[in-house]
């Protein structure tokens, strides 16, 4: 898979908008380390994230630069509306 866009998260990765932001900080001080040319393992080991992960941002972050790393939040729309969610909600409460 290619990340032209950024980085996704299907329905948002059960990520919070902040955590989402943390990782979205990881890959750019990854990004950084990048342009010094240090190596996947180093990287993954500081950040406390696997290799392959950096590897794959890594990856992206050839094909796109820094903007490819970005965030871009869920990949789709929530299933349900905003009514059918409250009702949901109301239903379980």
């Amino acid at each position: 898979m290619r990340y032209h866009q950024g980085m996704r998260y299907p329905q948002g990765g059960g990520l919070t908008a902040e955590r989402q932001q943390f990782r979205e900080e990881l890959r750019l001080r990854a990004a950084e380390r990048f342009v010094r040319g240090e190596t996947s393992s180093v990287i993954a080991e500081d950040l406390r994230v696997s290799v392959r992960s950096v590897q794959r941002w890594r990856q992206a972050w050839d094909e796109g630069g820094p903007r490819a790393l970005r965030s871009q939040g869920p990949a789709s729309l929530p299933r349900l509306s905003g009514k059918q969610f409250a009702q949901l909600e109301a239903e379980l409460a």
